[in-house]
């Protein structure tokens, strides 16, 4: 079937393009939504007849849009799901999910707006993108845990799988590391050092040629 866009549509094309398309897509998707028009002759004169008042709409939403990416771009919403000992979930997080989350956080959008490649399926922070209008989008980080203090071990990038003996481990790795960052000067120029060194060899020599 073939339409025209009444705006911009991802991986379709621009707003006035005649694309043609699946059934399916266009009677369930685009068509409902208003996102197209059939591409007959009637449709495409009320297009360019509305072409002016399209376009103007579309800046104002984009603008709008432009200024909700701008406020939630890299925020972060807790999802509390239970797992195996691996981490794996028992169920997984869709696109409605993640929505009700954000809108849970303050944030409203549509599932319509996560793009999500496939369902998340394991504990973890994953970084998720939202697409506010065809011409704007942002990201948000969607962090799954068994609890609350996971949640916010996992944000500070701690492995909530790792066993005692393993976390303690790491623990105790890290305050190596910082004790030893913390023992070494700040700073340290070989070049210096080495022209003492140089600076010595010769008052070395010259008092070896008075002696003589």
């Amino acid at each position: 079937m073939e339409v025209i866009l009444l705006e911009r549509v991802e991986n379709l094309g621009q707003m006035g393009d005649v694309v043609k398309v699946k059934s399916g897509y266009a009677r369930n998707y685009l068509l409902p939504r208003q996102k197209a028009l059939r591409a007959n002759e009637d449709n495409k004169k009320v297009f360019e007849e509305r072409r002016v008042e399209l376009e103007a709409r579309n800046l104002e939403r984009k603008k709008e849009a432009e200024e909700a990416a701008k406020k939630i771009n890299g925020a972060s919403f807790v999802l509390i799901r239970q797992s195996s000992e691996m981490g794996v979930l028992y169920g997984s997080v869709s696109t409605r999910d993640i929505a009700e989350a954000a809108s849970e956080g303050g944030v409203k959008i549509e599932r319509s707006q996560v793009r999500l490649d496939k369902p998340l399926k394991s504990l973890g922070v994953f970084t998720i993108r939202l697409m506010l209008h065809p011409e704007v989008d942002t990201k948000i980080d969607i962090n799954i845990a068994r609890s609350e203090d996971e949640a916010e071990r996992q944000a500070r990038g701690e492995n909530v799988l790792a066993s005692p003996e393993e976390q303690a481990a790491a623990e105790e790795e890290a305050a190596a590391e910082e004790e030893a960052a913390a023992e070494t000067p700040e700073f340290f120029d070989e070049g210096a050092g080495a022209a003492v060194a140089s600076e010595e060899e010769a008052a070395g020599e010259e008092g070896e040629g008075k002696t003589e």
